[in-house]
């Protein structure tokens, strides 16, 4: 039985007559982001985040696994969602739905880049080719250095043994907009993460040691850049917008994009979920404001991560 907040046609008048106006149901204006608290927990590599009513809990593990054989000097970097009913009524127990597998997808791709998958989303919504040419030529330049976490800096023995750093992401409540608070999760919990220090020998010099933290200081892991996932709603016919929306914004809206940004302004990735085309000009707007939101939050991360 499908358990999802459904509006009234008074409570979507209401939410788009507001909208129209550039006010919001909770007070904010329509470029606002809802009040961001990031905590951490006592072991490495915990992080909780409340965006507004919205909470995440991103946690960071790590273990020696065998390379894939095509990049037998790189780690993985793996990220696992899990929804749970007490978050909201309409998550079901069990295995992964389509909202778990998309949430995962959408924060691993800004994380590691993947850009076959990223030029066929660009192709879907974006509809003038010289707007086109534009985007495709920015996704060019920023390809090989868009990497966050440095994958070959996991790698112990080239071909034998790397570190498989996996990322569990927990919805502890749904007010909407789970991907920017989950995307903030993950970055929080990989910032602070610190991987055992391992050392090699034996008569092959190609036996592992990992270490015990009281032995010898973990590490952590080497990341290049915090990409920022900042999500935008449309409404009526995609020119009204809004960044950070509720839940209830969220059973509203026509269309929704995700644009994941570092600090720098250089584009990660995008994702258009569905909904209604979005015109090219809309877009770019969109990217320009995203990029002043991702160096804010930046800014707020790295200043969480020193007061620790």
């Amino acid at each position: 039985m499908d358990q999802r907040w459904r509006p009234t046609v008074n409570e979507r008048e209401f939410i788009e007559q507001a909208l129209q106006s550039d006010l919001r149901v909770d007070g904010r204006r329509p470029f606002d982001f809802r009040k961001l608290t990031i905590s951490f927990g006592r072991e490495d590599g915990s992080a909780e985040v409340l965006l507004g009513e919205t909470c995440v809990m991103g946690y960071v593990t790590a273990q020696l696994v065998p390379p894939y054989k095509d990049r037998p000097n790189e780690g993985t970097l793996a990220i696992f969602t899990e929804f749970s009913p007490m978050a909201d009524p309409a998550f079901e127990p069990g295995r992964p739905g389509e909202a778990a597998i998309e949430l995962g997808r959408v924060i691993d791709r800004g994380l590691r880049w993947s850009p076959d998958g990223c030029l066929a989303v660009v192709f879907l919504f974006v509809r003038e080719l010289e707007v086109w040419s534009l985007i495709r030529i920015h996704f060019w330049s920023v390809r090989r250095e868009s990497r966050a976490v440095d994958m070959e800096s996991l790698c112990v023995v080239a071909g034998k043994h790397v570190w498989a750093v996996r990322v569990d992401l927990h919805i502890l409540d749904n007010g909407g907009n789970l991907t920017d608070a989950a995307n903030i999760a993950a970055l929080a919990a990989l910032s602070t993460f610190r991987r055992p220090e391992c050392t090699v020998g034996g008569d092959d010099g190609q036996q592992v040691t990992v270490h015990d933290p009281e032995v010898m200081d973990p590490l952590p892991l080497t990341i290049h850049h915090l990409p920022i996932a900042v999500t935008f709603a449309y409404f009526g016919d995609g020119n009204i917008m809004v960044i950070d929306p509720t839940y209830k914004e969220e059973a509203v809206m026509g269309g929704r994009m995700t644009a994941t940004i570092n600090s720098n302004g250089d584009v990660c990735a995008i994702q258009k979920a569905g909904g209604e085309g979005v015109m090219s000009s809309v877009i770019m707007q969109c990217l320009r404001i995203a990029s002043v939101k991702a160096a804010d939050i930046t800014s707020k991360i790295k200043t969480k991560i020193h007061q620790l």
